[in-house]
């Protein structure tokens, strides 16, 4: 579907160090490329290298066929800086292991910033539960790439 609006949906976006933000971004043209176990594990490597660097502290995500939720603290770096290099290094690890062929992501990702008085916990359950929701599995503990702080 083309927005030609879209793009003006990053106008007025700021990035706050030590902010909670819940950040979702999505396959080009929904493919659920990430039904690949390893495809789909290639992506919790860079979850871990961003938080390794320092970038943010990374509370809860999972990764579902054609998008991922990632519930961060944001560190010194910017969104968008984040989710350039993430979204670049795991394309690359994914052409390198002979997993994609074309583009991977759609433009542009979706982040929500979350009130200090929200429960953490809570966004954490909605993340990690999503492959319920989806009727993926019965049980979370079914689905394999998930993972969350506090639980």
């Amino acid at each position: 579907m083309d927005r030609p609006a879209s793009h003006r949906l990053r106008h007025g976006r700021c990035s706050e160090p030590s902010r909670v933000y819940l950040l979702t971004s999505t396959t080009r043209d929904r493919f659920p490329f990430f039904e690949d176990f390893q495809a789909a594990r290639c992506l919790p490597f860079h979850f871990n290298q961003a938080e390794q660097e320092g970038s943010l502290c990374s509370l809860a995500w999972v990764v579902m066929p054609d998008h991922f939720h990632w519930l961060i603290k944001l560190g010194d770096d910017t969104l968008a800086t984040i989710m350039r290099r993430f979204k670049s290094r795991s394309r690359c690890s994914l052409f390198k292991l002979g997993k994609l062929k074309g583009p991977l992501w759609q433009p542009g990702y979706h982040d929500r910033a979350l009130r200090r008085e929200e429960d953490l916990r809570e966004f954490a359950r909605y993340v990690v539960a999503n492959p319920l929701r989806a009727g993926l599995v019965r049980r979370l503990g079914d689905y394999p790439h998930w993972d969350a702080i506090w639980l």
